[in-house]
């Protein structure tokens, strides 16, 4: 019997990928009108650059707005906007800027696109908080949902082929999971669910992204990794799940992960291209016997 048969791992996660809403707010700025409507961009310790670019920070995808836009950063208590000599001269209720300091609710002009700035201490941004938790991340998991996921790859994507930088991206699948629902039901599925995305959720670096982006599937954005970082990882993972108790209706089960790893190259600059190798490499990954990782060349 092998070490990993004798020890094996009982665990409780839940996902910790959505910030806490009871902790600090942030200032934030939420487009109100126009392309991207409803995005919204957290004003922390980094200055956002708001922008047509996919690297922005805020990426409003309209030809109206420039491709570094604006920038929005903090100071102690105070928050500026510079404008960054935007063909469309940034507006702030209607006044060109250069420079000025914001004030809670300016709403702010780029080309053909509205976006509105809630302070810190605002009664609002406790509001618009919860409305982003539901708009960004899955309600069973609480990693992202598929929807932003899409929206953090293109933009890391874009990084990646600008910067010259290594991408990997992740797929995973729960091995079996039709007859785990069939036999004990979806409440017993979604207890899975929930213990599967706290370990991805345990094992993702600050950097990286996880998400749910469909009913047993999983996906996590590796920036700056190759792809043997990326198969330590996925290996690490595929063991971890592998040597847990997943606690069904009071039994102890054990569930396994099939994982398919695709590396950003000249041929996979595009989300689409990137997500379909990494797909190719888990139904390898199923077809070669399951609870395994992949890798597409």
């Amino acid at each position: 019997m092998s070490q990993r048969d004798q020890d094996p791992i009982t665990t409780q996660f839940t996902a910790v990928a959505a910030p806490l809403l009871n902790g600090p707010r942030s200032a934030c700025v939420i487009v109100i009108h126009g392309e991207s409507l409803g995005k919204r961009a957290d004003i922390e310790d980094k200055p956002v650059v708001i922008g047509r670019s996919p690297e922005a920070d805020l990426h409003i995808p309209n030809k109206s707005v420039s491709r570094e836009h604006c920038k929005i950063w903090r100071d102690g208590d105070t928050y500026h906007l510079r404008d960054l000599k935007a063909t469309n001269r940034t507006r702030v209720n209607d006044e060109p800027q250069t420079e000025t300091e914001l004030a809670d609710g300016d709403h702010i002009t780029l080309g053909e696109s509205v976006l509105k700035f809630i302070s810190h201490s605002s009664v609002e941004a406790r509001y618009h908080e919860e409305v982003y938790q539901l708009a960004t991340h899955d309600a069973l998991t609480e990693l992202y949902n598929r929807r932003h996921f899409i929206d953090l790859v293109d933009k890391e994507i874009a990084r990646a082929v600008r910067h010259g930088r290594s991408l990997v991206m992740c797929i995973i699948d729960v091995d079996r999971f039709k007859p785990i629902n069939d036999e004990y039901g979806h409440i017993a599925g979604d207890g899975v669910l929930r213990q599967i995305s706290g370990l991805i959720a345990s094992f993702v670096r600050g950097e990286d992204t996880a998400a749910r982006i469909g009913g047993e599937e999983f996906a996590v954005m590796l920036p700056e990794s190759d792809i043997d970082a990326a198969l330590a990882f996925s290996e690490r993972l595929r063991e971890a799940v592998e040597n847990t108790d997943f606690m069904i209706n009071g039994e102890a089960r054990r569930v396994t992960v099939s994982i398919g790893l695709a590396a950003i190259a000249e041929s996979r600059r595009e989300r689409t291209s990137l997500i379909h190798a990494a797909d190719v490499a888990l139904y390898r990954a199923k077809g070669e016997g399951r609870n395994r990782v992949c890798v597409e060349p």
